[in-house]
């Protein structure tokens, strides 16, 4: 059995372990999103929005940089504040779907069966993303 000061030893290595975990995931999503913005099709909003509760649990000041971000901030804290999703990414998102599922169609040739469950899913995220209220003010650039 551990005793107190053994316990005391391996929480704090434990809790540093779990923050550098969630630095890297952090990081990796950064530079996925980053990817995101020459690569056609590949989200950049998406992979920052999953940063952030890497860089809450890991980096506040890396958190902060995010929020503050004068291109992705204001779209970022409108999701936290209130899952609040800009018109203009929404019809991008729309598009991005359709032309993504065209492009599906035309090189994969599915049977009918995958070619309409991947329709209904695709449908299924077009219309949740429609619905997210947008943010308040003036729209993010």
């Amino acid at each position: 059995m551990a005793t107190s000061a053994e316990t005391e030893k391996v929480l704090p290595q434990r809790r540093r372990a779990a923050r550098a975990v969630w630095l890297a995931a952090g990081l990796l999503l950064v530079g996925i999103g980053f990817v995101g913005l020459f690569v056609p099709l590949l989200p950049t909003t998406d992979f920052l929005l999953l940063a952030l509760p890497c860089f809450a649990r890991s980096s506040p000041r890396l958190e902060a940089w995010l929020l503050d971000h004068p291109r992705f901030g204001p779209s970022l804290r409108a999701w936290r504040k209130n899952r609040a999703v800009p018109r203009h990414a929404k019809i991008m998102a729309a598009l991005g779907m359709t032309l993504g599922y065209g492009l599906f169609l035309l090189h994969v040739r599915p049977g009918v069966p995958l070619a309409l469950g991947l329709a209904a899913f695709l449908l299924f995220w077009t219309f949740w993303i429609a619905r997210r209220p947008e943010p308040e003010g003036k729209p993010p650039a």
